[in-house]
């Protein structure tokens, strides 16, 4: 049996990984009295006592986290921004290449990935690796969220009394273009310039949408939507991870078809000339928590999906 620490268990990530975690048998939750919660000796010494460690934190508590480890065998999993593009972390995102995948078994520093970028490399890295998407392409994506992406504030707006009032229609933000997955987009993808990204958070709790358009004409030479989908069908082909065609309700697309769900599914739509292509997973599941727990069951040599609700 595995000693896990989730610091940072009161947030939204850290309270789905518990829930996922808390009927398992290989694992032994260790956790704080509530008035030690922010100690940092406290934490200190539970962070070195577990064989791995969730940090569902702000990036810069994830940093000092980081720095308060001295046991060498600890598994660390960060599931905020602080440590997606640094060297010496494994990026958790193992159906991108068998090189990520073999680099998540033995890895103790892991990157959970974020949500939004989690659609986005799903969709553009397997097109850029095989050369059907040039590097220099430039691109843009819209991300259509659920609210519980932004954390416990965001939630209290949402389901306040002032909801329908104050937040009755869907709201873009990071209207500045300077989201803090880009750097990671682009890291992953390989990708010469960031995308023109548009997040929008609507009123609905989990479930997200990444939709990347795409002309034909901005294909590599001979390639069509058919080479996309072949890609797409080789590389993708798991009950986490999977290629659907047809998976329109009707002509409709919802962005809380897998809320509740740790899977992801893409499929390409529009026509030979514009193409569309989409990723459908819920920001807390595949997009957070579903990921994080994944990659747990890499790190310590568990079955795949256990934990996660497919």
């Amino acid at each position: 049996m595995k000693n896990i620490f989730i610091d940072g268990s009161a947030g939204t990530t850290g309270l789905r990984i518990r829930e996922r975690l808390e009927a398992r048998e290989d694992i032994h939750l260790l956790s704080l009295p509530e008035e030690k919660r922010k100690d940092p000796d406290a934490r200190r010494e539970m962070l070195n006592a577990a064989d791995a460690v969730f940090l569902c934190l702000p990036d810069d508590a994830a940093r000092e986290a980081v720095a308060m480890l001295e046991n060498p065998d600890t598994v660390v999993l960060d599931t905020s921004t602080a440590h997606r593009t640094e060297a010496g972390w494994c990026y958790g995102f193992p159906e991108l290449s068998a090189a990520h995948a073999e680099a998540l078994r033995t890895a103790k520093r892991i990157a959970v990935p974020g949500c939004h970028a989690s659609g986005f490399i799903a969709l553009v890295q397997p097109l850029v690796a095989a050369g059907i998407l040039p590097k220099d392409t430039l691109l843009s994506a819209t991300s259509l969220t659920g609210y519980s992406g932004g954390g416990k504030k965001m939630i209290a707006e949402y389901q306040g009394e002032e909801r329908e009032a104050l937040l009755g229609a869907p709201r873009q933000y990071a209207l500045g273009q300077t989201h803090k997955h880009l750097k990671e987009m682009v890291a992953q993808t390989g990708l010469a310039s960031a995308p023109l990204f548009l997040p929008i958070v609507a009123d609905f709790y989990s479930g997200m949408e990444v939709t990347v358009p795409l002309f034909a004409s901005s294909l590599a030479q001979g390639k069509t939507v058919e080479d996309i989908k072949a890609v797409y069908a080789k590389t993708y082909n798991t009950p986490l991870l999977s290629y659907r065609e047809a998976v329109d309700e009707g002509g409709f697309l919802s962005a809380a078809a897998l809320s509740g769900k740790d899977s992801m599914q893409i499929s390409v739509h529009g026509n030979a000339e514009r193409i569309l292509l989409v990723a459908r997973y819920d920001n807390l599941g595949k997009g957070a928590s579903g990921a994080a727990i994944q990659c747990l069951n890499a790190a310590l040599g568990a079955a795949s999906y256990e934990g996660l609700v497919l």
